[in-house]
């Protein structure tokens, strides 16, 4: 288990290498856990597609064949899974092999009443970590976690969070403020991409160079470094390659759609985003990059 030394303070915990398993290697999780063997964690891999996790064993980690034989003995489980599902499904067998020390950190993205369904089975060894970040961040450790749950737990998982991300922004003591959170930051990122889309499939169509949109707002008070990076692969057609995939996008929204409802907060914005990136989907570009729903403007 967890190797501390007694007295040790909050800092040592950064220092510690763990044993962790990663259960969920697609883009997110297979990044996640080279960024753990990177900083000298051991890492079992489990895919529910073994192949998708076979590829790590050549960064030296070990490949199980079963979520049990992956979370047995782990400091730490990481689940990196599409939704609450499959979240809920595969942390039922966690939560059987789990040591009484061990911490279930569960990133993916599960929504509100996902999150209220995880902790109903993680009980008290449960954290609510879905993560900031596609990719690229995910490869190198940069991604930002978004982190509720018991101080004690949090604590307990610094060294897998150093490993993972660059920073961690704690959204309080309950399980499913951070999932709470994620939505809110990916309702931003979904306004973002399409409206950037949209911006240059208007430039276009008025007859100027939509390259020219993204160069006047260069350096300006409404420039985002978000909105050139995806700007500039809708320009090449460059997304078959997903960094986030456009129906992992449809999903999130539906998650925001569900979870605004009850709260009060009307859906007219996200319900168009929405079926903006459903159009795009329509038309053959769900498994690409969210960059393809500029396809949805032609």
């Amino acid at each position: 288990m967890v190797r501390r030394s007694a007295g040790a303070d909050a800092t040592s915990w950064k220092e510690t290498s763990m044993q962790v398993a990663v259960l969920g290697t697609g883009i997110m999780g297979s990044g996640m856990a080279r960024s753990l063997l990177r900083e000298g964690h051991e890492v079992r891999a489990w895919n529910r597609s073994a192949d998708r996790a076979a590829p790590l064993a050549d960064d030296g980690a070990v490949v199980a064949a079963s979520v049990g034989e992956a979370v047995a003995g782990s400091d730490v489980v990481l689940t990196m899974l599409f939704d609450a599902d499959a979240a809920v499904d595969v942390g039922r067998e966690v939560v059987e092999t789990l040591a009484p020390e061990g911490v279930w950190l569960q990133c993916g993205t599960v929504g509100v009443d996902g999150a209220r369904r995880v902790a109903e089975v993680g009980g008290d060894r449960v954290l609510d970590a879905p993560v900031l970040g596609t990719r690229g961040p995910a490869e190198d450790g940069a991604l930002v976690v978004l982190l509720s749950g018991p101080a004690a737990l949090r604590e307990r998982v610094a060294p897998v969070l150093g490993a993972v991300g660059s920073r961690t922004v704690v959204a309080g003591d309950a399980v499913g403020a951070a999932s709470a959170l994620k939505l809110a930051c990916n309702a931003w990122v979904a306004l973002l991409t399409a409206g950037t889309g949209q911006s240059l499939a208007l430039a276009e169509s008025l007859g100027v160079d939509p390259r020219l949109f993204l160069e006047a707002i260069e350096g300006g008070p409404v420039d985002s470094p978000y909105a050139r990076l995806k700007g500039g692969a809708m320009l090449e057609e460059d997304w078959a390659t997903p960094s986030f995939a456009l129906d992992g996008v449809r999903k999130d929204l539906g998650l925001m759609v569900e979870a605004a409802g009850p709260a009060g907060v009307p859906t007219v914005l996200l319900d168009a985003v929405r079926a903006t990136f459903d159009a795009a989907s329509e038309r053959g570009h769900g498994g690409e990059d969210m960059a393809a729903v500029r396809a949805a403007f032609d």
